[in-house]
């Protein structure tokens, strides 16, 4: 195969991956508290497609090498939904809870009470606080979650303050080395163990929206497309080329 066309494909096959980047950032641009994807690249250089019996060296050929991606941990923008149980974290923590695997993190802070009067996220996995899994009664009112994480509650027709827990928020030395799971939830990996986070706080009654950017998403999907199409048809003009040579080649005259 030609070098033209060696390099056609490898560019086509790091656009695809691309696209599949972004077009899954732009599926999550209205998922709380979703940290999008960048792709990485690089130049990759190697020996040019050659018979075993060609005389003479000549330059390496510059491919198009698909590194993988990395996550943009930046702030998304907060909004205010003034419902109690929702929190934004401002600061690198995650909230941490209990998923069948085991201990998962994230930063989608759209919480609910189910039927068991578990603190829980959005798709129902339990939120832990420093002392286990948080828990309200069917009496509580006036829920007041402070900076610091602390639950309050009011219980029945008293008029004192009850602690129902303390969210428990960790971060990670590299948050780059978490790894991404379903459920908008994230496993440790090789981030290192969680640490306990005393610097991130926790604004009540907020969201922290996704810090993707939909425009510059959109305009960077029709980028890509452009790009693979722009190739696909250079890899046809190339191949038509190499056709033609070969039927004019083989084209003797009599």
């Amino acid at each position: 195969m030609e070098n033209a066309l060696l390099i056609g494909l490898s560019r086509q096959a790091v656009l695809e991956r691309q696209l599949d980047v972004v077009a899954n950032n732009i599926a999550n641009v209205n998922t709380s508290g979703y940290k999008a994807d960048k792709s990485l690249f690089e130049e990759y250089l190697n020996t040019p497609a050659h018979e075993d019996n060609f005389v003479g060296g000549d330059r390496r050929v510059s491919f198009v090498q698909d590194r993988g991606t990395y996550r943009d941990m930046s702030q998304g923008a907060v909004e205010e939904t003034k419902n109690p149980l929702d929190v934004a974290i401002s600061g690198s923590a995650f909230l941490t809870v209990q998923a069948p695997g085991g201990e998962r993190y994230t930063r989608d802070g759209n919480l609910q009470i189910n039927n068991q009067g578990q603190l829980v996220t959005a798709s129902g996995y339990p939120v832990l606080g420093t002392g286990g899994p948080i828990i309200f009664q069917q009496t509580d009112h006036d829920i007041n979650i402070t900076a610091d994480g602390t639950i309050t509650v009011v219980e029945g027709n008293g008029r004192t303050d009850s602690i129902r827990g303390t969210l428990r928020l960790v971060s990670f030395t590299d948050a780059q080395q978490v790894l991404k799971e379903g459920f908008n939830l994230y496993a440790a990996g090789e981030g290192g163990a969680p640490q306990a986070d005393t610097k991130s706080r926790v604004q009540q009654g907020f969201i922290e929206k996704s810090n993707v950017n939909s425009v510059v998403e959109m305009s960077r999907m029709m980028e890509v497309s452009r790009a693979y199409t722009s190739i696909s048809t250079l890899m046809q003009q190339q191949a038509e080329l190499q056709k033609n040579a070969i039927q004019q080649l083989a084209d003797v005259p009599a």
